[in-house]
């Protein structure tokens, strides 16, 4: 077995001390969560830790039996309730036995919260996820601080289940339709509850002022105690009801997931299970599908998948940041939708004049009217205040004249993706900027040695590879070309560290990642469809994966034009595995539109049948027509990726296969189940049929074979 033991469980301690209540209630029992460390390392909880729990709980369980206290209630360091269970010990699992035995262990504990004999309280003062929130959850009351952003069960979205009392629990707190919110919706979203959000659906009791939280907290639990506050409770839905909304969310989970991973699934049956159960039989519920989960490869990809995006905060191979420029004011050249949003983020973020330049009046017009409309936006969701908003809309200005980045630190081009242009542009703004300036190129795949080959001082030129939506997407691809010094590598990571973008270092070769591999999976995709494969067949044959929309609809996001160009570019490039597809090309000349309209929100766009026509038209004539089935389709475009990520890495395009899932992850949004791609062309046989060699050690992202 090559995987690598597990650390050193970090023990979360549980401390006590005894709080008096006002007049004769009593004294309540003060639980209070702490791994030792500061708030940048957040409280979790393993076996040591809950085990610790359970004995403390038991302590106060037979001083409850005595009189002795009136109450007990559990909070956390500052910051943290807790973050959940310690997922490097449930990933060093090594048999189905000790996975059950930690969930187990888990339930013992944690039920104790409801079965004191006195009344229990949560006092939620920092966030709570996973295995945190299910502390409160056992508990009889919680409170929760107004400054808290992240109560939420992830545990869908890293391949398990709610299994410390969760999907027994929160269906019988807020209802069964607000519990598939909770336990699958917003887990596949990465959406947490606000503290005023989960106060609104019931899964906690009251918001308190964070100023002095505490206190208010054991005031308010006094008050439940003297019976001045009631706390209502709804009452249980009826079968019909749970029967309709569990039919429905399985629908959904078949039209979205696929059945592409275990964990949903799971969950959702324990949901179903959990109206008619006792706790007894719902617990042990979680337990099976808890240890059955842990032995699974999606959940170990996942764990995987989860620790690269928390490492992904320190860029493998960037410089010494104290090499960075410093960035006062920032240039952007152009004004269409990427160059404002562009524009709109680097205000945003690092709180500097931003200036957008185009040719005419009514292009940067239009660029200054898409950052004010955003802006308002924001403002009036609630997501920003007007202040921010007026300050943001201030410092983006805009104009015709290339001397406006005369005093920029940092001027990043975002025109139409034309090499020619993009190597005009940047030689104009060489007569222009200051001899420190660092020259930035948004583009998606094309060179960034060729594009400042004709420059003076190539080496000011980097890569920002941004994503659309440039505000929600994680990643960027900071590409460094041939000639790009230390000092403009470095600048270009700590602007994407201050704009909270996870940065992954490239080398210049076509498409960088993310890029290159969508582009040639579709072109798999659109090859097969060329070769007599039905439209609809190669839309599905994806589904397995579980990927976020299915091809056709990717193609219809990014643009059948953008799409066909990148492609071209690619094939120009690296060859005939990218394939040229004439289909493609009659699809963009008459802009027949690809996909469907979705049957219902949330629910893919599926291909148009009209897109059938038009790719049978430009066959015509053609002898080579070998259509394939969806399995066969899925199995060319796994191929094709996996011969590609072995050109890469031999080409040197990343240091390691787990940049290139990290890049996966966060730049094409593929699922953490599939840990990026690497671990699932690993686990299906294609690395080492294909490449000769896993991409990944055995353990690593997989349950060990040995």
């Amino acid at each position: 077995m090559s995987t690598t033991a597990p650390r050193e469980e970090r023990v979360t301690h549980a401390l006590v001390r005894d709080v008096r209540l006002p007049g004769w209630l009593g004294t309540l029992a003060l639980v209070t969560l702490d791994n030792g460390l500061d708030h940048t390392k957040p409280t979790t909880l393993g076996p040591r830790g809950v085990a610790e729990l359970a004995d403390v709980l038991r302590t106060q369980q037979a001083r409850a039996d005595r009189g002795e206290i009136a109450a007990l209630a559990v909070t956390g360091k500052p910051c943290y309730l807790a973050a959940g269970a310690d997922l490097t010990q449930v990933a060093g699992v090594t048999s189905r036995d000790d996975a059950l035995a930690l969930g187990r262990g888990g339930h013992a504990a944690y039920r104790l919260l409801g079965e004191l004999g006195v009344p229990t309280f949560a006092f939620v003062n920092g966030a709570a996820l996973g295995g945190g929130l299910e502390v409160a959850l056992n508990c009889d009351y919680r409170t929760a601080s107004a400054d808290v952003r992240a109560l939420a069960l992830p545990e869908t979205g890293l391949g398990l289940v709610p299994g410390w009392g969760g999907a027994y629990l929160v269906p019988r707190l807020v209802g069964i339709e607000r519990a598939v919110d909770v336990v699958l919706t917003r887990p596949a979203a990465n959406k947490p509850f606000t503290a005023q959000q989960a106060a609104e659906i019931g899964l906690v009791d009251v918001v308190l002022d964070p100023a002095d939280f505490l206190e208010e907290s054991v005031r308010w639990a006094a008050r439940v105690l003297a019976g001045e506050v009631t706390v209502p409770r709804r009452p249980l839905d009826d079968a019909a009801t749970w029967r309709t909304v569990v039919e429905g969310a399985r629908r959904h989970l078949d039209a979205v997931v696929h059945g592409s991973r275990p964990a949903p699934y799971r969950a959702l049956d324990l949901l179903e299970a959990a109206r008619d159960a006792d706790r007894d039989t719902a617990f042990a519920a979680e337990d099976e599908a808890l240890a059955d989960l842990i032995m699974s490869d999606e959940m170990r990809a996942s764990v995987y998948a989860f620790g690269l995006v928390q490492g992904g905060r320190r860029p493998t191979g960037a410089p010494d940041r104290a090499l960075a420029r410093p960035v006062t004011r920032v240039g952007v050249v152009g004004a269409g939708l990427m160059a404002a949003q562009i524009a709109l983020l680097l205000a945003q973020r690092l709180g500097v004049p931003v200036v957008m330049r185009d040719l005419d009046e009514e292009r940067v017009a239009h660029g200054l009217a898409t950052v004010r409309s955003t802006v308002e936006r924001l403002v009036s969701s609630g997501r920003m205040t007007s202040d921010a908003g007026a300050r943001i809309t201030a410092q983006v200005t805009g104009s015709t004249d290339i001397a406006v980045f005369t005093d920029c630190d940092l001027v990043i081009e975002a025109v139409t993706e034309v090499l020619d242009l993009k190597k005009r542009v940047l030689a104009e703004l060489e007569d222009v900027v200051a001899p420190d300036a660092v020259l930035g190129t948004n583009t998606s795949a094309l060179s960034v040695t060729r594009m400042a080959a004709d420059l003076r001082h190539p080496e000011r030129v980097v890569g920002l590879h941004f994503f659309n939506p440039v505000a929600a997407m994680p990643l960027v691809e900071v590409v460094q070309a041939e000639h790009t010094s230390a000092e403009a590598l470095a600048t270009g990571f700590a602007v994407a560290a201050q704009l909270r973008k996870t940065a992954v270092l490239v080398r210049d070769r076509p498409g960088f990642v993310v890029n290159r591999l969508l582009v040639l999976l579709l072109g798999v995709i659109v090859d097969a469809v060329e070769h007599g494969t039905p439209v609809e067949v190669a839309d599905r044959a994806l589904d397995p994966l579980g990927l976020p929309m299915p091809p056709f609809e990717l193609f219809d996001l990014v643009g059948p034009a953008v799409g066909l160009h990148v492609l071209t570019s690619l094939r120009d490039d690296l060859g005939d595995r990218f394939p040229r597809s004439p289909g493609l090309e009659k699809l963009v000349a008459e802009g027949t539109p690809v996909v469907r309209p979705a049957a219902a929100r949330g629910l893919p766009k599926r291909v148009d049948p009209a897109v059938q026509s038009v790719f049978d038209a430009a066959r015509e004539g053609a002898a080579d027509a070998t259509p394939l089935d969806e399995a066969g389709v899925l199995d060319a475009v796994l191929t094709a990726l996996t011969v590609e990520i072995g050109h890469m890495l031999d080409e040197g395009v990343v240091a390691t296969p787990q940049q290139i899932d990290l890049c996966m992850i966060l730049g094409a949004g593929w699922g953490f189940h599939l840990g990026g791609i690497t671990p699932y062309l690993d686990r299906r046989g294609y690395s080492e049929r294909i490449l000769g060699r896993r991409l990944l050690p055995d353990g690593v992202a997989n349950v060990p074979h040995s």
